[in-house]
């Protein structure tokens, strides 16, 4: 594998669906036009805004950015991530939260819907339950040899969390893990580097890490620091506070460098934690 160029988009993301879907492909373009050939885009990248709302217009929702991802990575000759948006549970009251993965033809590489849901009360007083709107998916998230590129791995936000997640992303060959979010501006501003740093680190990988940023509606504002954090735990791109893009190269050798010289997964004692 060569190097290639990889993007973290950006967004500000509404209950305007189609103003975002307009914004979203404004930075894909941008994206390809700077040579990315891998490009994510963040959690909720189709709506934010009200629960019941989303529940109500999730079946038809899920149909329109399964077509726009295929849309735009045939027309911008892209492998794509969609980093989750809400899909029909089928009881009328939850949705679950799915991320997928196209090809530049168009094909479905991956598919992964959230499994660590964010039920937290912030000390700022912001509440979330998103147990209460959302179920969680029932499979480990997947790894795909995405060709011409690298192997990678699916993860959501919340998960970011959770290292064993990683951990098994790696045990199935990941080389770069993609962590789309729409993290909280309370806790981004103490957590969200240092989580994208760790994981890169003790998993010797790339982070690839799309993000929502800015006032979305009332309360709701998300921390933004979209970034691509290589295997040493080096940010290679931060794209700040405003919608954009990270953009950095990805070499995989330099996966195979980092692991030959920092040997910790080879080193994991597995039989004694199991």
């Amino acid at each position: 594998m060569s190097d290639f160029l990889a993007a973290a988009l950006q967004l500000t993301s509404t209950s305007n669906v189609e103003a975002n879907f307009s914004a979203a492909e404004d930075q894909i373009e941008l994206a390809a036009r700077r040579g990315a050939e891998l490009v994510g885009l963040p959690e909720n990248f189709a709506f934010i805004g009200d629960d019941q709302k989303r529940i109500e217009i999730s079946e038809s929702l899920a149909e329109k950015c399964s077509r726009f991802l295929v849309t735009m990575a045939r027309r911008y000759q892209v492998v794509l991530l969609g980093g989750g948006f809400p899909v029909p549970a089928g009881d009328g009251t939850h949705t679950l939260n799915r991320a997928e993965l196209i090809g530049r033809d168009g094909q479905l590489l991956a598919r992964y819907d959230k499994i660590h849901l964010f039920d937290v009360d912030l000390p700022e007083g912001n509440t979330y339950r998103e147990s209460s709107t959302f179920y969680s998916g029932q499979k480990a998230p997947p790894v795909v040899d995405v060709p011409g590129l690298c192997r990678v791995g699916l993860s959501i936000c919340y998960d970011v969390r959770f290292p064993e997640l990683y951990r098994d992303l790696i045990d199935k060959g990941a080389e770069l893990m993609m962590i789309p979010a729409a993290f909280t501006a309370f806790t981004g501003k103490d957590h969200w580097q240092v989580l994208l740093q760790a994981r890169a680190i003790e998993n010797t990988g790339y982070i690839l890490a799309p993000a929502q940023t800015g006032v979305h509606y009332g309360r709701r504002q998300s921390h933004g620091h979209a970034m691509v954090i290589d295997p040493w735990g080096t940010v290679l791109a931060d794209a700040g506070l405003v919608p954009g893009a990270a953009i950095a190269p990805v070499d995989k050798s330099r996966v195979d460098r980092i692991r030959e010289q920092m040997p910790s997964i080879k080193h994991r004692k597995k039989e004694l934690f199991s």
